[in-house]
Parts: structure tokens; sequence; C-alpha cells
């Protein structure tokens, strides 16, 4: 009775020790999980911005906005969004970027620093005639969008067109 009593109490305690070893066990897991599921998540907003592509430069923004205006009608004096002059559109595209600049073309050739022409880069503005009285945006491989006049609206021309005077980086 005796052997038979403490084998059952024995079992008896196994089998409590075992549910509290299994609880305890389960309770470690838990406190275990939770953290490093935390740590876990915490990285992939990292890696998804480190995905992301780099926000654009003032310059690519205005090239952007001003490439998106073509088609749109020429208007002396027209600031857009439906219709431009030339300074109107330079204008336009840079305060696009979060920069303002003078509204004349002759004003805004004093804005920047000057380029050569064969340093040009994309946003880069482009003045024309002496007096300075037309410019334009340099968009990349010799082309500029600018407002040409009621005929053209707002277009893509050669950098090179009759009368190139200067340019100007703004950003």
């Amino acid at each position: 009775m005796v052997t038979t009593r403490p084998n059952s109490t024995s079992s008896h305690v196994v089998r409590r020790t075992g549910a509290v070893l299994l609880a305890g066990a389960a309770a470690s897991l838990g406190l275990f999980l939770t953290p490093a599921t935390a740590v876990a998540a915490e990285p992939a907003p990292a890696q998804s911005s480190e995905q992301q592509a780099p926000a654009p430069s003032a310059a690519q923004v205005a090239v952007d906005t001003a490439r998106d205006q073509v088609g749109k009608a020429y208007e002396y004096g027209g600031n857009g969004p439906d219709s431009f002059d030339c300074s109107g559109l330079t204008s336009y595209a840079y305060r696009a970027a979060g920069i303002e600049l003078p509204r004349r073309s002759a004003d805004q050739a004093t804005v920047g620093t000057p380029v050569a022409r064969a340093d040009l880069q994309p946003g880069d503005l482009v003045f024309y005639y002496e007096p300075i009285s037309h410019v334009g945006i340099y968009v990349g491989d010799g082309v500029i969008v600018h407002a040409g006049n009621e005929s053209t609206g707002v277009e893509y021309t050669t950098v090179d067109m009759a009368g190139y005077n200067t340019a100007r980086r703004i950003a």
C-alpha cells in the first residue's frame, strides 16, 4: 500500500510538475515571442523607406512641371495654368519646386549662377536676345521647353534657336 500510494502520488506529482513546467514554458515563450515580433516588425518600415526613390531635386520638379505644360496656349502675361508667356512658364515651373522667380525674363537672368552653354543641365534657364526678352527651361539633350508665341504655344525646341544669349542655374 505504501508503495502504491507513493507511486500514484509520484505519478500525480510528476503530472502536476509537468503541467507547471509546460505552463511556465508557454508563459516564457509568450514573453520571448512578443519582443521578437516587435523587433522584427520595426525594421520593415526602414527597409520600405530605403526602397523608395529619393525626392526629385528642385530643378527636376521644374523640368517635369514645364514638360507637363507642352501643348498649352501662349498668352502674353500668362502665368498658367491654362496659358503662359515665356517667363510665366519658368516662374510657374520653379514655383512648383518651391522657388519664386522674378516675373520678367530680364529679371530672371539676374538670379542664380551663370552657366556656360557646354555645361547646361536640366533645369537651367536659357535666355535669348539682346536685351534679354525670352527664356526657356533646359530639359536635356540640347532641348528647351518654352512658351514661344501664339502660333506655337508651349513647345519643345532646340537650345540653339536664334538669339541664344546666356544661361543661369537656379537650383
